[in-house]
Order: structure tokens, then C-alpha cells, then sequence
């Protein structure tokens, strides 16, 4: 979108932020803290560090060359995974990078209590005057703070280079044995302590709206800005460790006891004397100073980005005329800089921070993935993350390894602002606003790879030239007529491939000591429910004399040669056997699990018993029992009779449709000469690519059916009710099992409340594949399909 903003940040500008942004805290504090949990090895810690953030800051790079808007990582994750991980992302980075500010300007007390232990009170009066100054100048100009901030930054450069220089001649080599050792102890407590030091890296592409060619100055900015401050870190670490006797220090009570306090200082003053421990002090004021006004520069930008999509008030997306800065975004995040200073206490919540800022880190690499695999055309990235994918999933990885490392507080802390940012999303954006209509590219690709997987799958099930082995599973409860229709449906799929049907009646008998009196098997004996004589058998019923043609008058549908014209195509029937047993056995539920498995049935089907419509809560029904032990693919036919259907419903509420469900359908629609019809639910506010998507895979799926098929795509919030209305006057309707046991009566079994509310006959299909998906899997492919 066209930009009010200024771009008059350059490259040293540019580097300056990101610079300034990563050289505050973490190195004038967190080295005392490092080393109680890695001794010597801290150095390494440091490194380790940059060496993980390394690809969030390439995945950095990239984005805000391809989205050169103000917004970082709420920019990226959210036009990457949709609005509701990037609201998360937005609101959590702009309270974190807040709290981030208010910490660094109240985090030099120990540094201030160093030069004078009375100046400690005046802590919070000096910080609310910082806050005040920094939103001004934030209010007037970017550029005066992109200017303020290089030359803080130049000052604290020079200081910090005095200090290198002066401390080299001064280290004690022996007391930095192994600071460079990968296997020393703590070193992923050590990491995870220290790797909020580079979290300042990002706040460069929150301001990239800004930043002039930003094609070339933000990666040249970003990369070198993380090499400069990971060689000064390591450096200065290096140093403090081989002139301070830190245990020492600790128990003279100049650091606390787990290292924390004035460390630099204390280094300076016994390498470059007293003049340099009171540098120090100016440039850790000065650094604490700058991530203050860093943080405040990002952080504001961030509501200006969340008001344009929606997720903010719109009047903090507007742009001062006077100063070309977003004024009231700028304000907001003053105040509220403000209100953390004076009532909250910094030092304890900005430890949340640093758990949500690796989570954010992650983030920004999966979101990186989600772009390169995504469908977005308008990304086109003037500079590209090397050695892609392994760079971003090195990121992903690295991250959760140091995130369980931060310990349970800040992950519980990481969460409460998850928890914030979404209450925020669905209260505020989705109720009171009315939802963002976008999503992002992530889950437009995975919704589209995900249809694209069972199209192919649909078509290796329809293209199989293996026998397909059914079992039609009868106790002595199943009617006639569902016997004979069960039979019907298992010969039908004869129409598409060689089957072979054992239809097999379960009996119950009692348990018996004696094993010569347990189950027993007969077979190949015609059942009571069939006529004797042949030539009275039911049409659909195969014979040895059965003709090419279908009976009942179905086509094949096909292609003219030459034409894209459909053709009316005479198929042979396939072959198909049907064999006839009885097995008796003391438990019916587990004989027929052990025959399909022990007989490799490709298909169950099995008889809805009436008894099991009304257990809703307690109970382990039959039906769920073989449902959850079964070897294959099952089919329960609620049969109230379907002699010739015309029409035959397949339908669907979430997710992709079964392969098996359409080859049943098929089957049958070519025996009897019926149409398909596909009926498939989507939300009300479903965005454009989710639609399309939809109707890519219908039109794929009608290409692989071998009848005549509809589609219907159901625009509605309440997909039970949709999909019995537009059923319409289908004679037979196909659907999914759905969730089954605990999982199908803690969140609901809609499949089966549609099964109960139609008139006509329904075959409820349970496909092997889908049944060994996880719980979470099941959930991550209904929401984004």
C-alpha cells in the first residue's frame, strides 16, 4: 500500500537501531549471569546465542525486503499464517518491546548505585522524564530519532572499544580456559539466559516503512549489525572474565549472589582505572538509555501496522501531516511506556518477555516457510535466505531447545501474553469488528497441498487394479433387508475393480472350558435371506451368466475420442465372488476385528444398530468398538432402503472427503445410473482462497468420478443444519464417522446428529488412514481445509 511515511532512514541510521537495540542490558548485566550457570564457558554461551538467532534474522531480512511496511514481525507472521497468529505475534512484540523500554530505564540502578548508592530513590522520576523525552522526539521525527540513536550508539561503541582495548593486556589466559567449549556444564541455561540479548534484532523491520532502498540497507543493516554485536559481546565476555575474579566480586557483595549487578564496571575499573569504570557507567546509562528509545521507535509502529489490518482502532493508523509520524501510535505506546514505569513491577514482568520473544523467533521462521511455500504472488524478496529450508528449520528447532530452557515462569509468562494477544483477537476483531477476511499463506498452501494429497489418493483408490477384499459383517440383529443391502453395496464396488465379497453371520454362543468346543466355522452355505432359486435373486445380484452391461441401465461417464464432450462408454462389469459363512464365537465384536485382520479385508461393513442411536455420554458402544480396533476401512449403513437411488448425496463438514467414501458412492451411482452429488460446508466469512481451493478439488475429484457428479459449496457457521437442507431429495447420503469415544463426546459427533436427522439411508465411512491420524492432526487439517 502507498506509504504517508517518511523513508529517510539510511543505512547507518538503519544499523544504528539494530545496534542499539541488541547493546543494553544484555551486555552490561547478563555476563555476571551468565557465567554463575557456565563459568568460563559464557563466551561460548554468547555465541551460541547469535549463532540460533542467525536464521529469525535472515528470515528477517528477506520479509522486510519483500514487505518493506512498518509492522515487522506482525507484518510477516500474520501475511504469512493468518491474522490470528499475527495478532498474537503484533500484540505480544509491542507489550514485550514495551516492557523491554521500561526495563532498560530502570535497569541502570546498579549501575547508578555504583557511582552513588542515594541516587537509587530517584530511579523512577529520572525514568517517567526518559519516557517523556523519547515519545517527543518519537512524536516529532523518526529521522531525529534514527539521528539520536546513531550517535548514542557511536558514543557507546567507542567507550565499549576502549574498554577491549585496555582489558586484552590485563586478561589472565588461564582463568579463560574453556570459554569457547561447546560441552561446558550449563551452557543451554547459559543460552537461554542470554539469548534476549539479540532480541533488538527485529525491531529493525518494524520501522522498515522507513528506511531508505530498504532493498539493500535492511539485510546490510540486520546481518551486519548481528555480526558486529555478537564479536563485541563475545569480546567484552571474554574480557570480563579473564580480569574480574567474578567469585570475588560476589563475595565482597559487588555482585549479587548469582552474579548480577555493575559486572562491567567493576571490569573496567581494574583494567583502565577509575576514569574508565565511570565511562562505563555514562555508556551503560547511555545504552539502556538507547534500547529505551530503540524499543519506543519499533514498538509504536506496531499499533500503526495492527490499525491498518483492522485489529487496532483505526485512529491509530493515521499519520501526522505536520511531522509524517504516526502520531497517535506513537502516543499509546508512550502512555503506556509511562503506566509500566510507574506501577508495574519491570523487573519481574519483563522476564516474560524473554520466553514470548524466542517464541516470536520461531514464529518468524515458520512464517518465512509459509512465504517461499505459499501461493503469494506478490512476494518477490530482493534479497533470499541462504541454504534454504535448512536455515529456517535449524531456527525452529534451536528456538524450542532454548524456550524449554527459559524456565517455567517465563514460559508461563510467554503464555499469559498468548493468552492476552488472542482474548484480544476474538473479542475485539472477530466480535467487535467483524473479522479480518484474509489468511495467511501458510494455510492457504497447506489447504491446497492437503487437497492436492487426497486428490492423488482418490485416484490411486479409483486406478487400483488389486482385488479389493469386503467383508459384510451381519449378527443375528440385522435385518433381512440390510443383509441384502450391505451385500448389494459390497457387489456394486464390482463395477470398479475385481472384488471379493464373504458375507459372514457373527453368532454368539456361550464361553465353554474345553477348547474343542470354542468357535466354529461354516462356509460357502447359501443364507436363508436369499432366494434358492437364482433366477428369483435380486437384479444387482451376480450370476455366471451376467451380462457385460449393467442391468439397471447405469453408464459409464467418459470422453468422446477426439472431444471433450462426455460419452456415454459400455464398461464390463468387474469380477466379483461372494462367499457365504457363519462363525461362532463368544465374542462377536472381537471375531470380526481378528477375521478382517487375519484375512486382510480391504472394507467392513457393518449395520448401525438401533440400540446405539440414543448412548450420547457413557458407554463404550459395539460400533465404536470395531470402529477403533478395525485393520481397515469401515462403512456403517443406517439402512431405512435405497431401492434405485437417483441421487447420492456426499457430504462432508471438515476436512478433505475420504477416498473410500467417493469409491462407495461411485459404485453405487454406477449400478443404479444415480447422480453424485458433493455437498461441503465452508464459514460465512471464509476468505476467497478457501473457496477457490474448494472448488479446484471438487472439479478434480468429478474428473476422477466415473458418473455424473454436482458440486455444492455451503457458505454457513452452522454446517449441520446447511448440509440437511441442501441434502434435498437425495435418496442416499454418504458421510464420515467423525470423532468416536471420549474425543467424539467431549467436542461433539455432528456426523452422526446428520445421520439421525434424515429420512433417508445413510453410509457413515470410517477410512483406515484418517483413523490413525492424531487428535491434533485431525484438528489442524479441519481448520485449515
Amino acid at each position: 500500500m502507498p506509504s504517508s511515511l517518511k523513508r529517510d532512514l539510511g543505512l547507518a541510521e538503519t544499523t544504528a537501531i539494530a545496534v542499539g537495540a541488541m547493546i543494553g542490558s544484555g551486555i552490561f548485566i547478563l555476563p555476571g549471569l551468565a557465567w554463575f550457570f557456565a563459568d568460563t564457558a559464557a563466551v561460548f554461551a554468547f555465541v551460541l546465542a547469535a549463532i540460533l538467532v542467525l536464521p529469525a534474522a535472515l528470515a528477517v531480512a528477506e520479509m522486510s525486503t519483500a514487505i518493506p511496511e512498518d509492522g515487522g514481525p506482525y507484518l510477516y507472521v500474520e501475511r504469512s499464517m493468518g491474522p490470528l497468529l499475527g495478532t498474537i505475534a503484533g500484540v505480544g512484540t509491542w507489550l514485550m518491546l514495551s516492557l523491554k523500554s521500561a526495563l532498560a530505564l530502570v535497569g541502570g540502578v546498579p549501575y547508578l548505585v555504583y557511582v552513588n548508592p542515594t541516587l537509587a530513590e530517584f530511579v523512577t522520576a529520572l525514568a517517567v522524564v526518559l519516557a517523556i523525552f523519547f515519545t517527543v522526539v518519537n512524536l516529532v521525527s523518526a529521522e531525529g530519532s534514527g539521528k539520536l540513536q546513531f550517535g548514542i550508539v557511536g558514543i557507546l561503541i567507542l567507550i565499549l572499544g576502549w574498554l577491549v582495548v585496555g582489558g586484552i593486556p590485563e586478561i589472565d589466559t588461564a582463568a579463560t580456559a574453556g570459554a569457547f567449549d561447546p560441552t561446558g556444564e550449563g551452557i543451554l541455561q547459559a543460552t537461554a539466559i542470554v539469548f534476549i540479548s539479540y532480541a533488538g534484532l527485529t525491531k529493525v523491520g518494524a520501522v522498515a516503512e522507513e528506511v531508505e532502498d530498504p532493498g539493500r540497507n535492511l539485510p546490510l543493516a540486520i546481518i551486519g549489525a548481528l555480526a558486529f554485536v555478537a564479536v563485541m559481546y563475545a569480546a567484552i565476555v571474554y574480557i570480563t572474565i579473564g580480569v574480574l575474579d567474578i567469585q570475588a566480586a560476589i563475595d565482597a557483595g559487588q555482585l549479587g549472589s548469582d552474579g548480577e549487578g555493575p559486572i562491567i564496571a567493576l571490569v573496567a575499573e581494574q583494567a583502565i582505572g577509575p576514569a574508565g569504570a565511570i565511562a562505563i557507567v555514562i555508556a551503560a546509562l547511555m545504552a539502556l538509555a538507547s534500547t529505551a528509545n530503540a524499543g519506543l521507535l519499533a514498538a509504536s509502529r506496531f499499533p500503526l501496522a495492527m490499525a491498518r489490518d483492522g485489529v487496532f482502532p483505526e485512529q491509530l493508523e493515521q499519520v501526522s501531516e505536520r511531522f509524517a509520524t504516526p502520531f497517535n501510535a506513537v502516543a499509546l505506546t508512550g502512555g503506556v511506556l509511562l503506566l509500566m514505569v510507574t506501577v508495574l513491577p519491570i523487573q519481574q514482568v519483563a522476564a516474560f518477555g524473554s520466553a514470548f520473544q524466542i517464541l516470536v523467533f520461531i514464529l518468524l521462521n515458520v512464517a518465512l516457510i509459509g512465504f517461499r511455500e505459499g501461493v503469494v504472488p506478490e512476494y518477490d524478496p530482493a534479497f533470499e535466505t541462504p541454504l534454504y529450508p535448512w536455515m529456517p528449520i535449524a531456527g525452529i528447532l534451536g528456538g524450542s531447545v532454548v524456550l524449554v530452557y527459559t524456565g517455567i515462569v517465563a514460559v508461563a509468562g510467554a503464555l499469559g501474553i498468548v493468552a492476552l494477544a488472542a482474548l484480544w483477537y476474538f473479542g475485539y476483531v472477530r466480535y467487535y469488528s467483524g473479522g479480518i477476511d484474509r489468511e495467511g499463506a501458510a494455510r492457504a498452501q497447506v489447504r491446497e497441498s492437503a487437497g492436492s494429497r487426497a486428490v492423488e489418493h482418490t485416484r490411486e483408490l479409483f486406478e487400483s487394479t488389486r482385488e479389493y477384499d469386503v467383508l459384510v459383517a451381519v449378527t443375528e440383529s440385522t435385518s433381512d433387508r440390510a443383509r441384502q443391502d450391505m451385500t448389494r453395496i459390497a457387489a456394486d464396488l464390482g463395477r470398479l475393480r475385481s472384488t471379493v465379497v464373504t458375507v459372514v453371520e457373527f453368532l454368539d454362543i456361550p464361553h465353554y472350558v474345553f477348547p474343542e468346543r470354542h468357535a466354529k466355522v461354516i462356509s460357502d452355505e447359501r443364507p436363508d435371506w436369499l432366494p434358492e432359486d437364482p433366477t428369483k435373486a435380486p437384479e444387482w445380484y451376480p450370476s455366471d451368466d451376467d451380462p457385460a452391461l449393467r442391468t439397471s441401465g447405469g453408464t459409464r461417464q467418459g470422453k468422446a475420442k477426439g472431444t471433450d464432450q462426455p460419452a456415454d462408454v459400455p464398461e464390463e462389469n468387474g469380477d466379483v465372488e461372494i462367499r457365504y459363512r457363519e462363525i461362532d464365537s463368544e465374542d462377536h465384536e472381537q471375531a470380526i476385528v481378528d477375521y478382517a485382520t487375519y484375512e486382510e479385508i480391504d472394507l467392513i461393513l457393518l449395520e448401525r444398530r438401533a440400540e446405539e442411536r440414543f448412548q450420547r455420554l457413557f458407554g463404550d458402544r459395539e460400533t465404536e468398538r470395531i470402529l477403533r480396533n478395525a485393520p481397515c476401512d469401515v462403512a456403517v449403513v443406517e439402512d431405512r432402503g435405497f431401492e434405485s437411488p437417483d441421487e447420492i448425496a456426499v457430504v462432508t463438514a471438515r476436512g478433505a472427503y475420504d477416498p473410500v467414501k467417493l469409491l462407495i458412492a461411485d459404485a453405487i451411482a454406477e449400478e443404479t445410473g444415480a447422480e453424485i452429488s458433493l455437498l461441503q460446508t465452508i464459514p460465512e466469512d471464509a476468505p476467497d482462497t478457501q473457496r477457490r481451493t474448494i472448488e479446484d478439488y471438487h472439479n478434480d475429484l468429478t474428473s476422477i468420478c466415473t458418473v455424473p457428479v454436482t458440486s455444492r459449496i455451503l457458505e454457513t457457521d452452522e454446517p449441520l443444519v446447511g448440509l440437511q437442507r441442501f441434502v434435498g431429495d437425495a435418496d442416499l447420503v454418504l458421510t464420515g464417522v467423525g470423532r468416536t469415544g471420549l474425543a467424539g463426546r467431549l467436542f461433539g459427533q455432528p456426523e452422526q446428529q446428520l445421520v439421525e436427522r434424515l429420512d433417508c439411508s445413510v453410509i457413515s465411512v470410517q477410512a483406515h488412514e484418517s483413523r490413525r491420524q492424531g487428535f491434533i492432526e485431525q484438528l489442524v487439517m479441519e481448520y485449515v481445509f
